[in-house]
């Protein structure tokens, strides 16, 4: 049996038992409920990123990029999206959609960027190539002005202690600005391995059949186990005495996003840094326009008012979601990522573990900010370059 007929099956072993446990109504104590449902929703997420990769042969590299960034997350929003349709009638699932918000968004900078750093330096130095920092393409300032405008708006929400459908209007209307952009960018041919590579050479009908057969299966399974993997999260917290909070933080978001981060290492890992990171910055735009802005809709949709609020410690938490976005893309405003850049977001990410007091997080959000704004005043003839990025002009020039 080929590689690929092994991967497809691993992952079909993976996602079949979250289907058929759910169909059939099997009870499951929380620890096996997360176990079997987590497996569905990575399954679902190789699925939506092989699907994704494949279908760069037929659109634009950018826009392909944030395609592939957006379907490689959409377990992530199903989850996070159960979590505020719930909140209309249990209000206290609202602390957990923020939760969840705010965790995908800050784990996919604190490690998904510096992973892609490390594990190309570590690459090049297997090869005994010299040393060289991760670096991007000057069309990828469209996700740095597009993730600067989304993070500073950000900083709008915690002021109201709320999110409501007029941050839903703005982020959402960023985000179809954002994919109308990469839209209008030249299509590149893609350098794709493996499954995607074999598939990319069938006939287009066949290739396009199989890229929609990947995306229904995968939306398939995410629907059956977002529900109850949710659910076993706050139930396993409730049973073992662990923070409910914390778990829907972080274990939701590194369940659903690991393939994503798994596939931006194998690329790194491969010297395709570019891609590794253009896929991980894509997605880091997506979560902070359409994630953030579908909340307040999903609320409203489940019973609740035009505002899902927060309270005290999601104000903490969305401020330093926020500063670090805002620090992060000042960081690549030379468009490279530097090893020792990587640490530090590394670094700076572990380290508020160690201070769990709810002030360590503003004092956190406050060295982002500092930190940040250093950087862009060193940095400022990157600025305005990036910036212009969001313009129609802008779109006209990194056609060029």
């Amino acid at each position: 049996m080929s590689k690929s007929c092994w991967k497809i099956s691993l992952v079909g072993l993976f996602a079949a038992p979250s289907v058929v446990v759910r169909l059939t109504g099997v009870p499951l104590n929380p620890l096996v409920t997360i176990l079997v449902y987590g497996a569905g929703v990575v399954a679902a997420s190789f699925l939506l990123a092989w699907a994704a990769e494949i279908a760069q042969v037929d659109i634009s590299a950018s826009f392909a990029t944030a395609i592939l960034a957006l379907v490689a997350v959409l377990p992530e929003y199903t989850v996070d999206l159960y979590f505020a349709y719930a909140s209309g009638t249990r209000p206290e699932y609202a602390a957990y959609a923020a939760a969840n918000m705010t965790g995908s968004n800050r784990l996919l900078i604190g490690i998904g960027w510096p992973l892609v750093a490390l594990v190309f330096a570590w690459a090049l130095r297997r090869r005994k190539e010299p040393h060289r920092p991760v670096t991007l393409q000057p069309r990828r300032r469209v996700e740095l002005a597009f993730l600067a405008l989304a993070s500073v708006y950000g900083l709008i929400i915690p002021l109201k202690r709320t999110v409501s459908l007029v941050d839903a209007a703005v982020l959402l209307a960023i985000f179809a600005w954002y994919m109308w952009r990469t839209s209008k960018q030249e299509r590149e041919e893609p350098e794709l391995h493996g499954l995607p590579s074999i598939v990319a050479q069938k006939p287009a009908p066949i290739r396009r059949g199989i890229v929609a057969a990947f995306f229904l299966v995968a939306a398939g399974v995410i629907v059956v186990a977002a529900k109850p993997f949710a659910d076993g999260l706050i139930e396993a917290g409730r049973t073992f005495g662990i923070d409910e909070f914390l778990l829907v933080q972080w274990l939701a978001p590194l369940s659903s996003e690991a393939p994503e981060l798994l596939v931006a290492a194998i690329l790194a890992f491969r010297g395709e840094d570019e891609t590794a990171l253009g896929t991980l910055l894509s997605s880091k735009v997506n979560q902070w326009t359409l994630l953030v802005g579908s909340i307040p809709v999903a609320h409203l949709l489940g019973g609740g008012g035009t505002f899902l609020p927060l309270d005290a410690r999601q104000v903490e938490e969305v401020w330093l979601t926020a500063a670090q976005a805002i620090f992060a893309t000042a960081l690549l405003l030379c468009l490279r990522l530097r090893a020792r850049d990587a640490l530090l977001l590394f670094g700076t990410f572990a380290l508020q573990f160690a201070f769990p007091h709810p002030s360590a997080r503003l004092i956190f959000a406050g060295l982002y900010g500092a930190m940040a704004l250093a950087l862009i005043v060193v940095r400022r003839r990157e600025l305005m370059p990036t910036l212009r990025m969001l313009s129609v002009d802008g779109a006209l020039t990194t056609n060029r």
